[in-house]
């Protein structure tokens, strides 16, 4: 996989370079990502199935020599996809903390069924665990718009009201 190096505001879009994610780069940073991705998940309360899942669906086994590798920080390369999984939970994790004052609000919102045209009911924690690579980055943008202060399409200028303490309901 190739990705950009994008230029400075001032330069012209021909000026982007693109660059290859060497193996080196990938054991590099593979056994500090799947140690964090474990922290995270404990925090996220997911289950071994749930990781796995959120991973890439890698076999049990395979699941077990990582965490094994990554936890005596012996030498791990992970596949590019997982480590891409990995980069969208640090990315949501980063997101979540920002957007809420603690962590148990922050599970409450990850967990809870959610009404809004991305989510249609669901959880954004079921659209990370059952919706492959795209639920994980689906959930991250949502995330990454709420904190950049967008408010989601169809929605008039202005129209936008904000949560008041009022309107925070804990079950």
């Amino acid at each position: 996989m190739r990705i950009a190096d994008f230029p400075d505001s001032a330069a012209s879009a021909g000026d982007m370079q693109f660059h290859s994610i060497t193996r080196k780069e990938r054991a590099r940073t593979s056994g500090p990502g799947l140690r964090t991705f474990r922290q995270i998940a404990d925090r996220f309360d997911l289950t071994e199935a749930e990781r796995i899942a959120v991973l890439g669906d890698p076999g049990r086994s395979t699941y077990h020599q990582w965490m094994k590798k990554a936890r005596e920080q012996h030498v791990l390369t992970l596949p590019l996809d997982t480590l891409l999984r990995i980069s969208a939970i640090l990315g949501i994790y980063k997101a979540l903390a920002i957007l809420f004052e603690d962590e148990a609000q922050a599970l409450v919102w990850l967990k809870g069924a959610h009404h809004g045209t991305l989510f249609a009911g669901a959880s954004p924690m079921a659209f990370m665990v059952e919706g492959g690579h795209d639920g994980l980055m689906s959930v991250r943008r949502y995330l990454d718009a709420w904190r950049g202060g967008a408010m989601g399409f169809g929605a008039p200028e202005g129209g936008f009201e904000p949560v008041t303490a009022d309107d925070l309901v804990f079950a």
